[in-house]
Formats: C-alpha cells, sequence, structure tokens
C-alpha cells in the first residue's frame, strides 16, 4: 500500500488518535522534552510503533512545511467513492450539510476549509478530481487533523454528483458575486449541500447550472470577494446558525 507523511502535532495527534492502525513509524525533533511529547511518545511505545528522535534538518528534507518538530510516515488514506457518499447519506437519521468546492486548487485553502468544515459538523467534503487540490500532507497540516475527521470525496464528474444530491433531496446553495439574494436570505435548515466556486475564477457554469439557488455574501468595503476558505466560514457558520435554531 503507497504510504504518505502527515506533519505538524495536530495533524499527527489526528492519525494516533482515529487512524493508530494507519502509522508506520514517525520522527521527532531533538530537544523537545515537553508533556505533548511524552504523551505521544508513550501512546506510539504502546501502539508498538517506531519513534525516533532526530535533528531538524531531517525533518525539513523529508517534508516542506512547518512541521512543527514532529513528521509521520503513514499509510495512503483510503478515499471515499460516491458509493460511499450516498450509502452515509442513507444512513443518517437528521439532514445533512455537505460542503462542494468547485475547483479549488490552494492545498492551503483546502486545507482550512477542511478544518472550517469540521468545526461546522459538515458530513463529507466533495470536490472533483480534476483542477482540485487533493489532501497532501500540507492540505492535512493546515486542516489541523480535520483530514482524518471529514469524510473526503473526489468524484469523477461533479455535474452528475450534485444531479444525485438533488435525487437524494439535498438542496444545493451555490455562492456568487452576481447572485440577487444574499447568504442569510437562503434556508439552510434542510438537507443542503454548499456550493463554493474556485478562487477568483468562481462556480463554473456546469456547476452553477445544477445549484437550486445562487447566493451572495453581502461586501461592505472596497474588495469585492473573499478568500475562497473564508467565505467557506461565512456560510457554513450561517448554516450552522440556522440549524441550531431549527
Amino acid at each position: 500500500m503507497a504510504e504518505e507523511f502527515v506533519f505538524g502535532w495536530h495533524a499527527v495527534e489526528a492519525v494516533l488518535k482515529k487512524e493508530p492502525d494507519r502509522l508506520r513509524q514517525v520522527w521527532i525533533q531533538q530537544g523537545r522534552q515537553d508533556r505533548r511529547v511524552k504523551q505521544v511518545t508513550e501512546t506510539l511505545d504502546r501502539l508498538g510503533v517506531t519513534w525516533q528522535v532526530v535533528h531538524r534538518r531531517e525533518l525539513d528534507e523529508r517534508v516542506a512545511g512547518a512541521h512543527q518538530g514532529v513528521v509521520a510516515q503513514v499509510e495512503e488514506s483510503r478515499e471515499w467513492t460516491e458509493d460511499d457518499l450516498f450509502t452515509m447519506l442513507a444512513g443518517r437519521s437528521e439532514p445533512p450539510l455537505l460542503l462542494i468546492l468547485d475547483g479549488v486548487t490552494d492545498p492551503h485553502n483546502l486545507g482550512a476549509c477542511m478544518r472550517t468544515a469540521d468545526a461546522a459538523g459538515v458530513a463529507a467534503v466533495i470536490v472533483p478530481k480534476d483542477k482540485s487540490a487533493t489532501l497532501n500532507p500540507t492540505a492535512r497540516k493546515v486542516a489541523c487533523g480535520a483530514a482524518e475527521t471529514v469524510p473526503f470525496v473526489r468524484v469523477t464528474n461533479l455535474a452528475r454528483c450534485l444531479r444525485s444530491l438533488q435525487e437524494h433531496g439535498v438542496w444545493l446553495i451555490g455562492t456568487a458575486g452576481e447572485a440577487g439574494g444574499t447568504l442569510y436570505q437562503a434556508d439552510f435548515s434542510g438537507p443542503v449541500g454548499l456550493v463554493m466556486g474556485a478562487e477568483g475564477k468562481g462556480l463554473r457554469r456546469l456547476t452553477r447550472e445544477h445549484c437550486d439557488l445562487l447566493v451572495k455574501i453581502p461586501m461592505q468595503g472596497l474588495v469585492d470577494s473573499l478568500n475562497v476558505s473564508v467565505a467557506t466560514g461565512v456560510c457554513l457558520y450561517e448554516a450552522v446558525r440556522q440549524r441550531q435554531q431549527s
């Protein structure tokens, strides 16, 4: 099975807590002797996972990014399929909140969206297989463990997946700067898929046409748009607000 690297304390601890069987080896930067390191190494010993204390240079050579002094080699995580997604939705007793990202290519933005999705109780994050960032080590680091808790579904044909979601009763709300109504006029209380567009370009035409409703975030200043991860946070927490009141 293919292997990958996970780095950063939140990300490594999330694997340790949620999917310890994936861990193969852990490297920790020399000089760290705090309680966090002690707890992690004790757990690794209990699980029989090999760990080493190494010079920072070795960690820098293994991964590109702010590793915070810890890098783990893990089995590649299993990717969710559309079948997995619809099986999960069929088994839910409460209306799902889904996040659909149309062509978000920056792994930092993907990781930030995953982190917010976890905090907002999103049931799954859906992306197209083409022209979209993957959950690489950078995205996992930014996600701070959310990549190990929120199902990540890559679909071959996003438009077809959107149609299937609609057939399963999911209301699709997309964001577009030229929309007539605002985010705060939309109803997020039922089964909802929030559809967010790519950095700069927004939603693709076909994706936009499959949305049941288009809304915009009111902009009061001089800038005309928000970073996709920031906009996702604004929209998801409006959904959280409404769903807590319903």
